[in-house]
C-alpha cells in the first residue's frame, strides 16, 4: 500500500471557508482506493505551512505528495507544473508576515519543476468535462511555497505537485467564477488516482 499526502489549505484573506480544504476532505472521507491518503489542512503561513508539511512527510514518508490551494479568480483546475524560488506577498498570510521579494530558500536553485504527470492529469480531467489546465506560475504567495518545499522534502523518486483550485460553488463571492463543489473533489481524485502515471519531467533542469 503506497501512503499519499493530500493537503489544502485554512481560509484567508477574510473568507469563511477554502474551497481546496473542502475538496481534500470529501475526497479523503470518501476514499476507497488502493491508497493509503493522509490528509491535511495547512495554516496560510509562509513558515507555518513549509514547517506542517515537512513535518508531514519526515512523519509519514510518503509515496506522493499533492498540495491544493486556491486560485480565486480562475475558472479551471490548474496543475502547476513549476514552483519558483520566491516569496513576494501581495496581502499578509495569516501569521501577519509578508514577505517582499525574498527566496524561499537562499541556497535554493531558481526553479523546482513539479514531478506529478502534469499533462497526463490535464487531459484526464478535459476529457472527463472537468476544465483544467497546465499552469506554469504558481504564483509568489503561500502556495508557490508549499510547491517549492515539497520539491526539496521528498526524494526525488517521489511525485509531488500542486494544484489550484478556482471557487466552489458553495464559496464563491459575488461575481466570481466557479465549479460545482463535487466537481472540485473529483478533480482531486483523479489527481490521487493518477499519480503514479509515468510522464516526462524536468528535474534539476534536465528533461528526461
Amino acid at each position: 500500500m503506497r501512503t499519499i499526502i493530500v493537503t489544502g489549505f485554512e481560509p484567508f484573506g477574510g473568507d469563511a471557508r477554502n474551497p481546496s480544504a473542502d475538496a481534500v476532505a470529501a475526497v479523503s472521507a470518501g476514499y476507497d482506493g488502493p491508497h493509503r491518503l493522509v490528509s491535511a489542512t495547512l495554516p496560510v503561513s509562509f513558515a507555518g505551512a513549509a514547517r506542517a508539511l515537512r513535518a508531514l512527510i519526515a512523519d509519514h514518508h510518503p509515496d506522493a505528495v499533492i498540495a491544493t490551494g486556491l486560485a480565486g479568480g480562475s475558472d479551471s483546475v490548474a496543475i502547476e507544473r513549476v514552483g519558483i524560488n520566491l516569496m513576494d506577498a501581495r496581502i499578509p498570510d495569516n501569521d501577519g508576515a509578508q514577505p517582499i521579494d525574498q527566496p524561499c530558500e537562499p541556497a535554493g536553485p531558481a526553479a523546482r519543476f513539479a514531478t506529478i504527470p502534469v499533462k497526463r492529469i490535464v487531459a484526464a480531467l478535459t476529457g472527463e468535462g472537468i476544465p483544467a489546465r497546465v499552469s506554469l506560475t504558481a504564483g509568489t504567495y503561500v502556495c508557490n511555497h508549499v510547491l517549492y518545499t515539497a520539491l526539496a522534502a521528498v526524494p526525488v523518486d517521489v511525485p509531488a505537485g500542486f494544484v489550484h483550485l478556482p471557487w466552489s460553488v458553495s464559496t464563491v463571492p459575488a461575481g466570481a467564477p466557479s465549479l460545482p463543489d463535487e466537481m472540485l473533489a473529483r478533480a482531486v481524485r483523479r489527481c490521487v488516482d493518477l499519480v503514479f502515471e509515468q510522464e516526462k519531467a524536468m528535474r534539476g533542469g534536465t528533461i528526461w
